[in-house]
């Protein structure tokens, strides 16, 4: 026999129609959330460009806690999509803006990557990568238990939890708004180490720093500069071996800060420098030619004769040249 549900799941009767209801296509019941219920924009549910996995994905996103796990595998892990459709969908979203990526550093080359979903892209600020200045704002506190929300008119116009009265219906919600923080004033400091990160960009027009990454990579550069380290050896040193101009570097201070750290030399050992003593080169005797039998050898005198010859004539015997030991 077919398994009927039963009658407490049952769904209920469709109501009367309305005389001035369409004649074909969805007709909605609605109904009054009062908890567990998250407002979603019509720019998102019937965004023109997404996928229905991607705005599927966008709407469960938006409706978790901040510090919720948004990766891949997390999502592989409630969805029934694979980590492909799922990769896909996330990316979509990144393109149409609802979702930013931006790398944190957390000292000692350590980084970060953290997550952020825009409620409404287009009201938030975009700023650049590194130093936005965007801040989860605190989540609403949700009302207690006993308490039930006031009945209203249907006439008059309902509050969306998260978002008051009279405000401006475009605006984000306050349990996930962005806001843009005022940027504090960077104090860069002065000296050679700060000289060298400012000209990396005259050696290489993609090692353009900020003020920020100055003043984060000085103290490196100072320690290559106190271990005997010149300018330009720190130079080649951070140079070396780039990509290709031809392949952007989206992320110079990293890879200098990575260079920094992994290729600092060691110090200079204590005490005062080996010198090695450079002897003189020994005098070389010439040969010469004797003119008796035309016998070479070796003798600072041109017109002496070899031994021989000297034998024979009867002339004195030339001075000894003598090899050091």
């Amino acid at each position: 026999m077919p398994a009927y549900p039963s009658p407490e799941h049952s769904p209920p009767a469709p109501p009367e129609l309305p005389p001035d209801a369409p004649r074909a296509g969805v007709l909605h019941v609605r109904h009054r959330h009062t908890e567990r219920y998250t407002v979603v924009g019509n720019h998102l549910a019937q965004h023109p460009r997404l996928s229905a996995t991607a705005i599927g994905i966008g709407v469960h996103i938006q409706s978790l806690p901040d510090g919720a796990s948004v990766t891949i595998k997390a999502l592989a892990l409630r969805f029934k999509e694979g980590e492909v459709t799922i990769g896909r969908a996330l990316r979509e979203l990144e393109a149409a803006g609802y979702l930013v990526r931006r790398r944190v550093p957390l000292g000692g080359g350590r980084i970060a990557t953290r997550t952020y979903f825009l409620d409404h892209p287009t009201a938030v600020v975009r700023a650049s990568v590194r130093g936005s200045g965007w801040e989860a704002a605190a989540p609403v506190p949700s009302p207690a238990a006993g308490d039930e929300p006031e009945p209203r008119p249907a006439s008059e116009p309902v509050a969306v939890q998260g978002r008051a009265e009279g405000s401006r219906p475009d605006s984000p919600p306050a349990s996930v708004r962005m806001r843009r923080a005022v940027p504090e004033p960077v104090t860069v400091p002065d000296g050679p180490a700060a000289d060298l990160l400012a000209r990396l960009r005259l050696a290489d027009s993609r090692l353009l720093l900020s003020e920020r990454d100055v003043q984060r990579l000085v103290p490196a550069v100072e320690t290559w500069l106190a271990r005997a380290a010149t300018p330009d050896q720190i130079t080649r040193t951070l140079t070396a071996g780039l990509p290709s101009e031809a392949d952007p570097i989206r992320y110079p201070a990293s890879l200098l800060d990575y260079r920094l750290t992994t290729l600092l030399p060691p110090p200079l050992p204590a005490g005062p420098p080996v010198t090695t003593t450079v002897t003189a080169p020994l005098p070389v005797v010439p040969l010469v030619t004797c003119d008796g039998c035309e016998r070479a050898f070796r003798s600072h005198d041109p017109r002496a004769l070899c031994r021989d010859c000297r034998g024979r004539h009867g002339r004195p015997k030339a001075e000894p040249v003598y090899s050091a030991a």
